[in-house]
């Protein structure tokens, strides 16, 4: 039975399909030979209803191995993308090759996950994948607000539903009898960090992660924080939220029945959301490294006024950060009120795109997604991880000069890294002189070293001296030895023994102003 969209699809890989409903509901056991999904059938074998072209194929009875390589097999006839089944057939090694044989995805499905939530989930990331939306959250968030409010019925108590990063997503109407602290979360719309620390000491969290059983949290010692009921939310196994309600004592049985399974219908919209705000995640990062890549196809529909800057982000992970450069800065990015940020990895690096309407009023905070905005949060940033550098290419006004601006963006975040541009921001503007120097090394590195340089690197190999390290500290202060010798930490005058027996050991005039920038950059190139 196709369970047929009102928009004509685009198709989304399977992989990203899997990827937006994340959770662990979803597994590829078999890569698909024709990546894209564009629609979803469920199967019916009886009916002859086995999928076709571009369907994601859900094997919702065929729990025997012989019944799932029989739809596997019929399937990939009829040129399906890929096959959907529980873990238990997925997993047979006869299913796999026919799906390998017949040319056609496989998909495992947790055997706790349930199919119709699946459905519903599927049926909407394709369907937002087919108008090209990247929101769309308005109506999940009403029912989770709707859902709220009938907690807040059952308990006749104040409730919130917050994420595992203890963001409130939704608040019943009635706070009537909510302490200080549940009127700064809400109105925060995030648990405060004090309140969230002393969760944490008590256990709460841990309980949170591991048991799907309701639990009563009492009252804060000091009296900060009134006794809670807290209500895990999970899916398959995985943590995905929780319920609180501000209670003076645990609820009768019955009543913590309906909330276990109130939590289950919020479950679902937790993935939901999810999935939802991944696919958005997707798209904008295709857009944005199609982007950069010169595809302005399209861009006019998404991309901000101008003037932009694209930026550079790094963040090394000997900071032992969780996950790449771009999960830390997106975070950052969105706690900071950029909803949507626009990040991708481009050729390994992390890149964001910002505007820079101009100097910013210093009487009024930055606007989010402006570069005076992200010079703000970088410095916040790299309190935490020292390692943390965001540098901007120009600021230009056309589309096709984006391509130029992300180039001068990655030249800026080398010469910051390599701390020749202080602090953990810097535009090319302020970093003009070592990406033009660095320009200038990329082109000596790539040819033979001539001249006194590479007679002075033998010498310093032969007899380990160092006056290649010398002559390029001289060069870098003109006329003052005394500030070259400090850099060196020796004495002035040992400085000008060194210069006047470099220049015994090579022929080279150091009054050319020609040979001295020569001899300059040559020395960069080997790193001095």
């Amino acid at each position: 039975m196709p369970l047929a969209s009102s928009q004509p699809h685009r198709g989304l890989p399977v992989a990203d399909v899997v990827a937006t409903l994340g959770g662990g509901l979803l597994r590829v056991v078999v890569d698909a030979p024709t990546p894209l999904v564009d629609d979803i059938t469920v199967a019916e074998p009886a009916q002859q209803v086995l999928g076709q072209a571009g369907d994601l194929v859900l094997g919702i009875g065929a729990d025997s191995e012989e019944a799932a390589t029989d739809l596997v097999v019929s399937a990939g006839e009829r040129g399906a993308t890929a096959v959907v089944l529980r873990s238990r057939t997925a997993r047979s090694r006869e299913v796999r090759t026919a799906a390998r044989r017949h040319e056609v995805g496989l998909v495992e499905l947790s055997d706790q996950a349930s199919w119709a939530h699946v459905v519903w989930l599927l049926r909407g990331v394709l369907d937002r994948a087919a108008a090209g939306e990247v929101t769309g959250t308005g109506p999940i968030h009403d029912e989770l607000f709707a859902l709220a409010d009938a907690c807040a019925a059952l308990l006749d108590a104040p409730v919130t539903i917050e994420d595992t990063q203890s963001r409130v997503l939704a608040y019943s109407s009635r706070q009537d009898v909510a302490d200080p602290i549940r009127v700064s979360t809400i109105v925060g719309r995030k648990v405060p960090d004090a309140v969230l620390t002393s969760l944490r000491g008590r256990g709460v969290f841990r309980r949170l992660a591991r048991s799907a059983d309701p639990f009563f949290v009492p009252a804060a010692p000091d009296g900060s924080l009134r006794p809670r009921l807290v209500i895990p939310v999970r899916a398959g196994g995985e943590w995905l939220g929780s319920i609180w309600a501000v209670l003076e004592q645990p609820p009768p049985t019955e009543v913590l029945r309906s909330l276990t399974q109130t939590a289950s219908v919020v479950a679902l919209h937790l993935l939901r959301l999810r999935s939802e705000a991944d696919l958005a995640r997707r798209i904008s990062a295709d857009r944005l490294r199609a982007l950069l890549s010169g595809d302005l196809a399209g861009a006019d529909q998404w991309l901000p006024a101008g003037p932009w800057r694209v930026v550079a982000l790094d963040a090394r992970q000997d900071d032992d950060l969780p996950g790449a450069p771009l999960d830390l800065w997106e975070s950052a990015f969105r706690r900071a009120s950029w909803r949507r940020p626009l990040v991708a990895t481009v050729d390994d690096q992390a890149i964001a795109l910002v505007r820079d309407p101009g100097p910013p009023d210093l009487k009024q905070p930055a606007e989010p997604a402006t570069w005076s905005w992200l010079v703000d949060i970088a410095d916040h940033v790299a309190t935490d991880h020292p390692s943390a550098r965001a540098a901007a290419g120009a600021a230009v006004t056309r589309p096709q000069e984006l391509t130029r601006s992300r180039t001068e963006a990655v030249e800026t975040l080398r010469a910051l890294t390599a701390g020749r541009v202080p602090g953990p921001t810097a535009t090319v503007e302020q970093a003009w002189a070592p990406v033009t120097t660095d320009r200038a090394v990329s082109g000596i590195r790539t040819h033979a070293l001539l001249g006194p340089v590479l007679n002075l690197r033998s010498h310093d190999a032969e007899h380990d001296t160092d006056y290649a390290r010398t002559l390029a500290v001289w060069l870098d202060h003109p006329g003052d030895p005394r500030s070259a010798a400090a850099r060196l930490h020796i004495h002035p005058n040992t400085l000008r023994y060194r210069m006047s027996r470099l220049t015994e050991v090579v022929d080279v005039d150091l009054a050319d102003p020609e040979a001295r920038l020569a001899m300059r950059l040559q020395l960069r190139a080997l790193g001095h």
